[in-house]
């Protein structure tokens, strides 16, 4: 069965950024490269998104940017997720996931149907 690539939810792609840096900085191809990995090739990780992101955490002083050589012997800007940045990370991700299984439990598990407990 074919699986359509997933779109990346609005604001959860500064987050995913972070994590991917949390690892060791990377230049930008590498970040999309690090998330098609790490989602097994389900989200669909747009390159202008991605630079946005970054632009976005550098500038809220979450990341910080050095020109670098790649394997390939170009310049690219490398990213390195700094401390103000990690502890965004350890928040959010606290945040996500509690948000996220409130959602799930929703979604799937939830018993008590609204319509069927009207008074009589």
């Amino acid at each position: 069965m074919l699986v359509s690539r997933l779109p990346v939810l609005k604001g959860t792609l500064d987050l995913l950024v972070l994590r991917a840096l949390s690892w060791t900085p990377m230049h930008g191809f590498e970040i999309v490269e690090w998330l098609e990995r790490a989602a097994a090739g389900s989200l669909d990780v747009e390159d202008s998104a991605l630079y946005q992101a970054v632009y976005r955490l550098e500038e809220r002083g979450l990341l910080q940017a050095d020109w670098g050589v790649t394997e390939n012997n170009r310049r690219a800007r490398y990213y390195k997720i700094s401390a103000a940045g990690r502890a965004h990370l350890r928040a959010e991700t606290k945040n996500w996931v509690a948000y996220a299984d409130t959602v799930t439990n929703i979604l799937t598990v939830a018993t008590n149907n609204p319509a069927n407990s009207s008074a009589s």
